[in-house]
Protein backbone atom coordinates (compact mmCIF):
# COMPACT_ATOMS: atom_id res chain seq x y z
CA UNK A 1 0.00 0.00 0.00
CA UNK A 2 2.81 1.94 0.79
CA UNK A 3 4.31 1.95 -2.40
CA UNK A 4 1.08 2.74 -4.37
CA UNK A 5 0.68 5.81 -2.40
CA UNK A 6 3.96 7.10 -2.78
CA UNK A 7 3.29 6.11 -6.67
CA UNK A 8 0.51 7.69 -6.75
CA UNK A 9 1.55 10.78 -5.11
CA UNK A 10 4.50 11.06 -7.37
CA UNK A 11 2.73 11.12 -10.86
CA UNK A 12 0.39 13.85 -9.30
CA UNK A 13 3.54 16.04 -8.81
CA UNK A 14 4.85 14.74 -11.67
CA UNK A 15 1.42 15.83 -14.29
CA UNK A 16 1.38 18.79 -12.16
CA UNK A 17 4.30 19.94 -13.04
CA UNK A 18 4.24 19.51 -16.98
CA UNK A 19 0.75 20.95 -17.26
CA UNK A 20 1.37 24.05 -14.76
CA UNK A 21 4.50 24.30 -16.92
CA UNK A 22 2.63 24.16 -20.25
CA UNK A 23 -0.15 26.50 -19.08
CA UNK A 24 1.69 28.79 -17.24
CA UNK A 25 3.94 29.63 -20.04
CA UNK A 26 7.02 29.12 -17.84
CA UNK A 27 9.28 27.09 -20.34
CA UNK A 28 11.86 28.68 -22.23
CA UNK A 29 11.38 28.54 -25.82
CA UNK A 30 14.15 26.47 -26.85
CA UNK A 31 13.99 24.11 -24.13
CA UNK A 32 10.40 23.38 -23.74
CA UNK A 33 10.19 20.13 -25.42
CA UNK A 34 13.33 18.83 -24.01
CA UNK A 35 11.83 19.68 -20.55
CA UNK A 36 8.43 17.78 -21.31
CA UNK A 37 9.87 15.17 -22.65
CA UNK A 38 12.16 14.72 -19.36
CA UNK A 39 8.82 15.07 -17.33
CA UNK A 40 7.13 12.43 -19.17
CA UNK A 41 10.19 9.57 -19.08
CA UNK A 42 10.16 10.38 -14.79
CA UNK A 43 6.30 9.99 -15.11
CA UNK A 44 7.40 6.30 -17.17
CA UNK A 45 9.79 5.11 -14.92
CA UNK A 46 7.24 6.32 -11.52
CA UNK A 47 4.48 3.83 -13.37
CA UNK A 48 6.53 1.17 -13.92
CA UNK A 49 8.23 0.47 -10.61
CA UNK A 50 5.56 1.41 -8.44
CA UNK A 51 2.53 0.29 -10.14
CA UNK A 52 3.74 -2.72 -12.66
CA UNK A 53 6.14 -3.38 -9.91
CA UNK A 54 9.46 -3.63 -12.42
CA UNK A 55 12.97 -4.04 -10.93
CA UNK A 56 16.18 -5.68 -10.13
CA UNK A 57 14.08 -7.49 -7.34
CA UNK A 58 14.52 -11.02 -7.29
CA UNK A 59 10.82 -11.85 -7.34
CA UNK A 60 10.73 -8.82 -10.40
CA UNK A 61 13.31 -9.95 -12.44
CA UNK A 62 10.95 -12.27 -14.89
CA UNK A 63 8.38 -9.57 -15.38
CA UNK A 64 11.41 -6.78 -16.71
CA UNK A 65 12.92 -9.14 -18.63
CA UNK A 66 9.84 -9.62 -20.30
CA UNK A 67 9.04 -6.05 -20.32
CA UNK A 68 12.74 -5.38 -22.02
CA UNK A 69 11.63 -7.80 -24.47
CA UNK A 70 8.03 -6.08 -25.43
CA UNK A 71 10.00 -3.11 -25.73
CA UNK A 72 13.13 -4.24 -28.15
CA UNK A 73 10.28 -5.80 -30.40
CA UNK A 74 8.24 -3.00 -30.54
CA UNK A 75 11.23 -0.95 -31.32
CA UNK A 76 12.15 -3.04 -34.17
CA UNK A 77 8.58 -3.35 -36.05
CA UNK A 78 8.62 0.65 -35.52
CA UNK A 79 12.08 0.91 -37.33
CA UNK A 80 11.15 -1.28 -39.98
CA UNK A 81 8.13 -0.18 -40.33
CA UNK A 82 9.61 4.01 -40.88
CA UNK A 83 12.41 2.13 -42.79
CA UNK A 84 9.98 0.29 -45.22
CA UNK A 85 8.17 3.42 -45.67
CA UNK A 86 11.38 5.63 -45.96
CA UNK A 87 12.07 3.65 -48.87
CA UNK A 88 9.12 2.85 -50.57
CA UNK A 89 8.63 6.61 -50.54
CA UNK A 90 12.15 7.38 -51.95
CA UNK A 91 11.67 4.74 -54.88
CA UNK A 92 8.21 5.31 -56.02
CA UNK A 93 7.53 6.12 -59.85
CA UNK A 94 6.79 9.92 -59.65
CA UNK A 95 2.91 10.37 -60.95
CA UNK A 96 3.22 13.22 -64.05
CA UNK A 97 1.77 16.36 -63.23
CA UNK A 98 -0.95 16.95 -65.55
CA UNK A 99 -4.11 18.81 -65.00
CA UNK A 100 -7.66 17.07 -64.94
CA UNK A 101 -9.18 17.35 -68.48
CA UNK A 102 -5.62 18.35 -70.24
CA UNK A 103 -4.57 15.18 -72.54
CA UNK A 104 -5.33 12.88 -75.43
CA UNK A 105 -8.46 12.00 -74.25
CA UNK A 106 -9.51 15.51 -72.47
Amino acid sequence: MRSHLIGYGLSVVLTLASFGAVMGRVLPPGYGLAILVMLCLAQLLVQLVFFLHLGPRKGQRGNTAIFACTVFLIAIVVTGSLWVMHNANLNMMPMQSVPIGVGPKG
